[in-house]
């Protein structure tokens, strides 16, 4: 056997993990658009998740005016840092809703009192019911629905400060 059909197949070998490695480090593309894009938010109503602040129903989303729907938990650490970008937004005069998902009334206090709060309202998802019908697998996610509970775009993962222009890009087009 010649030196080069001995190395043949540990050649083919090494060009197959190359060519692994290429396509997981370069996906042909990493934005992942929501199916739920340019249709009605999924009919929920909501129990409220905390005492003293209004729940939310698909019905309210549809007010005329964009609003932003967060999806989030006291228990999630990016959730963190994220509603100091979200108090921005609101600050900005961007109507924020939220929804808690698998969450204690107690605990959605706690975390509100802690960072900050910046929902007009406040939905508790228990069993991750309208999480699972609005698409979302994770928190926080964030959905832009225009004024007729049209859902424009889904933001995975946090918003950070560099997704604001993005956010209220979305939020205009929206209207």
């Amino acid at each position: 056997m010649s030196r080069v059909t001995r190395f043949a197949p540990l050649a083919l070998l090494l060009l197959v993990i190359v060519a692994l490695i290429w396509r997981l480090v370069t996906p042909s593309d990493n934005n992942v658009t929501s199916k739920l894009e340019g249709k009605p938010v999924p009919a929920f109503d909501l129990a409220a998740a905390l005492p003293t602040k209004p729940t939310i129903s698909s019905a309210e989303l549809a007010t005329g005016k964009p609003r932003l729907l967060n999806i989030f938990a006291s228990w999630c650490v990016p959730c963190v840092s994220e509603v100091k970008v979200l108090q921005a937004l609101r600050a900005d005069g961007v109507a924020i809703d939220g929804i808690a998902i698998r969450d204690r009334s107690q605990d959605v206090a706690d975390f509100l009192a802690r960072n900050g709060d910046p929902y007009e309202r406040i939905g508790s998802d228990p069993q991750s019911l309208v999480q699972i019908s609005l698409g979302s697998s994770g928190v926080p996610e964030s959905f832009v629905i225009d004024g007729k509970g049209i859902i424009r775009y889904q933001h995975i993962g946090p918003i950070k400060t560099s997704d604001m222009a993005l956010i209220l890009t979305k939020l205009e087009q929206a209207k």
